[in-house]
């Protein structure tokens, strides 16, 4: 079982991550991106400058506040059920996978910083939508479907599967099983509606305890992504063990509910500076997060608010 007991952010200090990749490639960069999918960018040399420039930017701004940094490969999309509706086959699949962590490899070497670790990680996403499934899978079906994916990873050079936007606990079950097939060590980052409950209703706190209960333990630690603070903060426990669970955080630029979201025809991208003091505001309510970056509508703005008004060394 990987633990992910030698992962450099579970020792402390601050870890920045980059923001919202796809709002941020849509809208600042004018690329496009079918069903949300970053990867398919990798297909093509025009694509992966397209990254290079997106990534830059907030490796320079770890070295800047002397952060770790947490590099999330852009294939949140790159899961069989997307990979198909895009036309992409098995083999196209495994080496866009392969080569987004190459990619990572790349831009480690060339921006990494002497004096904090920068650790890649495999993005992996839902098998449906990130705000409102359809279809729920149990947790051997989960694990099987994203196998194909976080097996890649496990021969590659990831130190890490993260599971982005995770709406219902047996999904991030299932792919911390196949995470742990894998030997690769498991983050599994939840998202929650404006009342702070996760999309299927259940509460975040009861999330947490069952997903250490049916999984052992073994994920590395919690993060939560794609809601603002103002989603979640009312519902954190002080002292509550699953609370000590959250490491990571990447919030939405806006106030807006995930349905406003999907209606809105512009993207928000909120006030980055009031952004980052809400951030250093849960400091004291999520005693272990450390991990920090954005989500829909941030961008390097948003992330060098957040680092700015951090408290310190933790």
């Amino acid at each position: 079982m990987a633990s992910g007991d030698d992962l450099p952010q579970l020792e402390g200090g601050l870890f920045l991550t980059d923001g919202g990749i796809e709002t941020s490639l849509i809208f600042h960069h004018g690329m496009d991106l079918p069903l949300f999918a970053a990867f398919p960018l990798l297909d093509e040399e025009r694509g992966t400058a397209a990254l290079r420039r997106y990534y830059g930017p907030y490796l320079a701004l770890a070295r800047a506040h002397d952060a770790g940094f947490v590099l999330e490969s852009p294939t949140w999309r790159a899961s069989p059920r997307w990979a198909a509706q895009l036309g992409y086959t098995k083999d196209q699949l495994a080496r866009l996978n392969r080569k987004a962590i190459s990619l990572m490899e790349e831009l480690r070497e060339s921006h990494g910083s002497e004096s904090r670790p920068v650790v890649i990680s495999g993005c992996v996403g839902p098998h449906e939508d990130g705000y409102d499934p359809a279809e729920l899978l149990d947790a051997d079906a989960a694990r099987d479907y994203h196998a194909a994916q976080i097996d890649i990873f496990g021969e590659t050079a990831a130190e890490l599967v993260t599971a982005i936007t995770m709406t219902y606990v047996d999904e991030a079950i299932g792919i911390a099983r196949a995470a742990d097939a894998a030997g690769l060590p498991v983050v599994i980052s939840f998202t929650v509606e404006t009342d702070g409950r996760l999309p299927s209703g259940q509460p975040l706190g009861e999330a947490i305890a069952e997903l250490d209960d049916r999984t052992g333990g073994s994920v590395a630690y919690v993060m939560l992504n794609c809601a603002h603070p103002t989603h979640f903060e009312d519902v954190l426990e002080p002292g509550a063990p699953w609370v000590e669970r959250i490491r990571g955080l990447r919030a939405n630029a806006s106030t807006l509910s995930h349905a406003e979201l999907d209606e809105a025809a512009e993207l928000d991208d909120g006030d980055p500076a009031d952004l980052g003091a809400r951030y250093a505001g849960l400091a004291g309510r999520l005693p272990r997060m450390n991990v920090l970056g954005g989500c829909c509508g941030t961008d390097g703005r948003h992330v060098a608010e957040i680092a700015a008004a951090w408290p310190g060394e933790r």
